[in-house]
């Protein structure tokens, strides 16, 4: 039995929810952002230039404009700067630094936040071997394009990086797809402008490899040789595609230039410059390791949200596949042997302020083609409930008064005054099939049934909301209960229609006034007790179903919370043999996955599909909807068919992945919070508006008598060998 500390609901849960989306959302941005698909360095067709200084466009390759005046510089005379773009990787950034050590010379290596925060250990063989490093914006975004908010982030995100891979804030900057000065225009200028009011140095080039193009080691030699005597900056990469053709000319070009008289250094030294390597103090490597950390992180969310799509498809084609299955052995089994004729039967209605229905609920029962007796038991009813029993006037209705105890105390009222072995039990709000009695009573023929459950269908299907519900009455409780009863563990026999063996009841305690889920609990402990439980599709009971979402939420809520309760409560059955153990095995397992784990990650599901569509991935991500789509379509196809149902309503079925699927899966989310919390959460009465009435046979008066009920040791079993286990 599940024991409950007396603490006040949680308050918070929406807000940790809210929060760990949050949070998850902002990670995946991260991860999006920085360590998204990568676009190679190309040169970009220049615009306008009417606002580009003369002396920036016909000036050097280093330009500062921090001052009111920009200050363009260049490499000393015969000096070449050699510059490595978009790195580091983990390949090609080693090839070249290998072949710059056999010639020691040293170089710039403008590095992008991302690949930093991926191969930190790159970073630092860069700067040990004396060369010196810039930034390259932290996702390789093009400046020009980018908002002033979205160029400082992608700056600052780079020297984070820079500061936990190495302990260095470069003061150098190349923006991406950036080329010779004389190709600055507008836009790039008011990048360069910005970049300069940080006070960092913007760095172009003179000279452009086109190694990006990969046109062959010649022709990079080529592009990479000064035409003049001046100093230039040149342009080459070592990441974002293979660099094999830019290995092999730096292997010709630095031998040949140096036999020219070249000389080789860093961008700042051959400018005469100061180190650009700015030692990074404490605070800067903390942030950086956060940052870095938050990154890697996002790119775990990523893989992790991944790996819960395929897993929901996986499973989403199973449970498909596994219903389905299960469907077509139990529709393929011989019918039902036919049961006790004509034994007599009690059918029992709990009724709490349910005058809407009522009358409705009795005479459905009293038109039943099997004679019943019906005992209607009013648990301190407010309303005119009692007085409209009273007021049918049959003899075969028994009106059993008492104060307010919940639902299952009431069941017990009545099983104590019932005279018959069959009981049937039927909630306030439904009504019967004519042939529901008859056809739940058959499988008893079988001394080792213990109960049987009927098929409960929406009755007020009017709007999306009913339409909602039929649709998952139908598919998800009609083809789950065939597999069940194939498999031999069903979880529940429906408190609006289901069957019993009145003495096997008792024998279990009667109905648990523990959980929330008296009818799961009271399944749940027949089977540990050895009795079968089995599902008899054609036994039909219409139920009112709610008609806001506000009273859909607040039944839910209870039956999800009461399932944890009664699964918690039976958990030891998992051990047990027999009957016990195929309900723990087999049954415990399914519900716990199916309407427990999976609704729980289904909001990082949605998170992630969301993400994708806003980030280029959306053919993937239809596709996988539309798979998803089918795996439910095609088991719902088969129930209504099943179920003698119209397919129209299936039309439905996708925009319950928009409104209704989210409200039960944040139904099962605060039900774990609170099961978690230790919270015993009161019965919820829902308000009633009847669905109907059907005619009933007239006769006395209803009976009005007070009853005790017996204690469970002085009912005598009827199942020869059974082991009681509670």
């Amino acid at each position: 039995m599940m024991k409950h500390r007396k603490v006040a609901p949680p308050k918070a849960h929406w807000l940790l929810l809210c929060s760990i989306l949050a949070f998850a959302a902002f990670l995946l941005a991260l991860n999006a952002v920085f360590l998204g698909e990568f676009n190679g360095d190309e040169t970009a067709a220049p615009g306008t230039a009417t606002d580009v200084p003369t002396t920036v466009r016909a000036g050097g390759s280093l330009v500062d404009a921090h001052g009111a005046e920009p200050v363009s510089s260049r490499p000393g005379e015969r000096t070449i700067a050699l510059t490595f773009d978009d790195g580091p990787d983990p390949e090609w950034t080693p090839a070249v630094l290998a072949v710059l050590a056999r010639y020691q010379v040293h170089a710039t290596f403008f590095e992008t936040g991302a690949r930093a925060a991926q191969h930190p250990e790159l970073v630092r063989q860069v700067l040990a071997a004396g060369h010196e490093i810039g930034n390259h914006t932290a996702s390789h975004t093009d400046l020009r394009d980018a908002s002033a908010l979205r160029q400082n982030l992608e700056l600052q995100a780079t020297d984070l990086a820079l500061a936990d891979a190495a302990g260095v804030v470069p003061s150098l900057v190349r923006p991406p797809y950036a080329a010779t000065p004389s190709s600055v225009d507008d836009a790039e200028w008011q990048a360069i402008r910005r970049i300069g009011a940080e006070g960092k140095i913007v760095v172009l080039s003179d000279l452009d490899s086109g190694d990006w193009r990969q046109p062959g080691a010649d022709r990079i030699v080529a592009n990479a040789t000064p035409r003049d005597n001046r100093g230039a900056v040149v342009l080459f990469h070592d990441a974002g595609g293979d660099r094999s053709q830019t290995v092999a000319a730096l292997e010709r070009l630095i031998p040949q230039l140096r036999a020219e008289g070249w000389t080789f250094d860093t961008v700042s030294r051959s400018a005469g410059m100061t180190s650009a390597d700015t030692p990074a103090d404490l605070r800067a490597k903390l942030a950086g390791l956060l940052f870095v950390f938050a990154v890697h992180l996002g790119g775990f969310a990523e893989d992790l949200l991944t790996v819960l799509m395929i897993a929901a498809g996986v499973l989403a084609f199973a449970r498909a596949f596994l219903v389905l299955v299960a469907s077509l052995v139990h529709l393929r089994r011989a019918p039902r042997e036919r049961g006790p004729g004509r034994a007599p039967v009690t059918v029992i209605v709990p009724a709490y302020n349910e005058e809407a229905g009522i009358e409705a609920t009795i005479r459905s029962v009293l038109a039943s083609t099997h004679q019943v007796e019906v005992i209607v038991v009013d648990d301190g009813s407010t309303d005119g409930t009692a007085g409209v029993v009273s007021g049918l006037g049959s003899a075969q209705v028994r009106l059993i008064r008492q104060r307010n105890a919940g639902k299952a105390a009431a069941l017990n009222t009545g099983l104590a005054a019932a005279r018959t072995e069959l009981v049937v039990l039927v909630d306030g709000d439904t009504v019967l099939d004519e042939r529901a009695v008859r056809t739940l009573i058959r499988p008893f023929v079988d001394e080792r049934v213990g109960a049987v459950s009927g098929n409960a269908k929406v009755a007020n299907r009017g709007g999306l909301l009913g339409l909602w519900q039929h649709i998952e009455y139908v598919i998800g409780f009609n083809l789950d209960r065939r597999m069940y009863d194939v498999f031999e563990c069903m979880p529940t026999v429906p408190g609006a229609v289901g069957a019993f063996r009145r003495s096997a009841v008792l024998r279990c305690g009667g109905v648990p006034v523990d959980t929330l889920a008296e009818d799961t609990d009271l399944t749940m402990a027949l089977q540990r007790d050895g009795w079968r439980v089995l599902y008899q599709p054609r036994a039909i009971a219409w139920t009112e179903a709610p008609a806001t979402l506000g009273q859909l939420w607040h039944q839910r809520y209870r039956w999800c919370y009461g399932t944890l309760q009664a699964a918690w409560k039976h958990r030891r059955s998992v051990l047990e043999p027999g009957q016990g153990g195929r309900l723990g095995r087999r049954g415990l397992p399914y519900l716990l996955l199916f309407q427990v784990f999976l609704p729980v990650l289904a909001p990082f599901v949605d998170l992630a599909v969301l993400f994708g569509l806003l980030t280029g991935q959306s053919a993937m991500l239809l596709g996988y909807w539309v798979v998803f789509q089918l795996l439910q379509l095609i088991p719902g196809f088969v129930a209504f068919r099943l179920d003698r149902e119209p397919v129209l309503p299936l039309l439905a079925l996708p925009l319950q992945q928009f409104v209704y699927r989210q409200l039960m899966y944040l139904v099962v989310l605060q039900s774990v919070v609170t099961a978690v919390a230790g919270v015993r959460l009161p019965w919820q009465k829902l308000h009633r508006r009847g669905i109907g009435e059907l005619r009933a046979p007239t006769g006395s008066e209803a009976v009005t008598e007070p009853i005790e009920l017996p204690h469970p040791a002085d009912v005598r079993p009827i199942v020869r060998g059974g082991s009681r286990r509670r």
